[in-house]
């Protein structure tokens, strides 16, 4: 039954993404999209619903749909592919359009959008001591200044951006790029905040009616499923609501873990001045109670570092709240002999085993009472504690725009970043395969684009201190989805 709410999430989800991220770049039908990256769940839970769970999938038929299916979307997009301009591919295919960046119809630039004197002014911008301009390409929507860099970037990017804001007001928002190996580029696109109000100015940017309805919603809807947990059914609740009450230590401390999650993240964008909505849940009548939370970015981040912050402070803040609480849900939960099935994602009968560092927790806690033959059954708060670790672990996949995918796009640029993601997307399809529960991430990642949206000055590094707590989160990630070796298995008497 699990896997199939599961199924029906991944679909609604999945249809969302590929709307958003590819219905601007192909002709091709977004429900033909849709389904394609869809056969290989949907195949998956036929077969289970035909054989049950007693007979496995043939290899052939659990790796192909993973081959194939990924290469005939893209060929799919390919083929009714839209034309670029320039502020959706720019120099080497790197993306130039940034959140809440796209051009009006209404200002958007021509051919050749500036005067003989403009020009002039425009390259009067690039001293030839900091960045040595050597052309000007016009692009439909976009002005690429091409040169070398002859001083530091964040030097660069701010002589150049105060000049072109001397010289051209708000006109333009100017963005620092890696371009070819040593040899960033600036472009400068029309700017929606500009003095002239847009509909990205005038549309309401906080609604907290919306947010506080979406969160007493979803403080319900957890309170109902943490009912369940504390072991009483839907009919008992029915009859008596006074039940909610024990729903509460599952879905107080969840809501909060996802809330300061997302706050974090809300208090960081503040900080740099980005504009952002409010935290919204998700509710879900079933399975968890709730599909998370989120926020939205409306306007450019300046920087890397800025990028870098706002990313880590969610995982950051989500993770140092989970710990405490799932250490003493762990205290107050019991073990239970080990089944065939016990699993990550069966809260009465939870198998540590699969992670390091659950492992190593709940020997720490449990004692001698967690041994080779058994298992978990997690008391409610600490399946709000569990759950506040697992979405902490899939945020930092370095993939795209999750949390991950910010980290490293801010640690080693956009370009190593699109790598690093491609393999990280690998591995877990990989890492699926032996734990089946992460199939649905999985194959989320596989149509989550791995191109991360730059930053106004996307060219100066971090400094050392964020470089470090960069590969902690990721060393996190590891310790999480890491199963616990064997020698250290036998050393815990796992």
């Amino acid at each position: 039954m699990v896997e199939f709410v599961l199924l029906i999430c991944l679909g609604l989800l999945s249809y969302l993404i590929v709307k958003r991220t590819v219905s601007h770049l192909t002709t091709t039908p977004i429900w033909l999209l849709w389904l394609v990256l869809m056969l290989p769940p949907l195949l998956l839970s036929v077969w289970l619903l035909l054989f049950g769970e007693d007979q496995p999938l043939p290899l052939a038929l659990l790796i192909l749909p993973f081959i194939l299916c990924p290469l005939l979307y893209w060929w799919l997009i390919q083929k009714g592919r839209r034309p670029l301009s320039a502020t959706e591919e720019g120099e080497d295919g790197l993306t130039l359009k940034t959140k809440g960046m796209a051009a009006t119809s209404d200002n958007k630039l021509m051919a050749k959008p500036l005067t003989p004197e403009e020009e002039k002014r425009l390259r009067n911008c690039f001293p030839w001591g900091v960045y040595y301009l050597q052309n000007v390409d016009y692009r439909p929507q976009a002005i690429l200044c091409r040169g070398r860099l002859k001083s530091n970037p964040e030097v660069a990017y701010h002589t150049v951006r105060e000049n072109v804001e001397q010289k051209f007001g708000d006109r333009f928002l100017l963005i620092f790029q890696e371009g070819t190996p040593n040899k960033p580029f600036f472009a400068l696109v029309p700017n929606p905040w500009s003095k002239q109000k847009t509909a990205a100015q005038t549309e309401p940017l906080k609604r907290p009616v919306l947010a506080l309805a979406l969160l007493f919603i979803t403080l319900f809807t957890t309170t109902v499923i943490g009912v369940e947990f504390a072991g009483f059914t839907v009919d008992q609740l029915q009859t008596d609501p006074s039940l909610l009450v024990q729903g509460l230590p599952y879905s107080l401390p969840l809501v909060a873990i996802l809330g300061v999650h997302e706050l974090s993240h809300y208090g960081a964008a503040i900080h740099y001045k980005i504009r952002a909505t409010l935290p919204y849940f998700i509710p879900m009548p079933f399975f968890l109670g709730t599909f998370g939370a989120f926020i939205q970015m409306r306007s450019p981040v300046p920087h890397r570092k800025a990028l870098f912050d706002v990313a880590i402070a969610g995982p950051v803040g989500g993770f140092l709240l989970s710990l405490p609480i799932l250490i003493w849900g762990l205290m107050l939960s019991e073990t239970t002999p080990l089944l065939q099935e016990s699993s990550l994602l069966n809260f009465q009968a939870l198998d540590p085993r699969f992670s390091l560092f659950l492992s190593v927790l709940g020997k720490w806690t449990l004692g001698s009472d967690l041994t080779t033959n058994m298992a978990i059954a997690l008391h409610p708060l600490a399946i709000a504690g569990y759950l506040g670790i697992i979405v902490t672990a899939l945020n930092l996949m370095p993939v795209g725009q999750l949390d991950g995918g910010h980290i490293v796009h801010s640690m080693f640029g956009q370009r190593s970043a699109i790598a690093i993601g491609q393999v990280a997307r690998l591995l877990m399809l990989i890492f699926a395969l032996r734990r089946p529960e992460f199939m649905v991430w999985a194959v989320i990642l596989l149509f989550l684009p791995t191109a991360d949206e730059p930053a106004l000055n996307d060219v100066t590094e971090l400094d050392n201190r964020r470089d470090l707590l960069g590969l902690l989160a990721l060393g996190l990630l590891v310790i999480i989805l890491l199963p616990v070796p064997g020698i250290l298995a036998q050393w815990l008497n796992l």
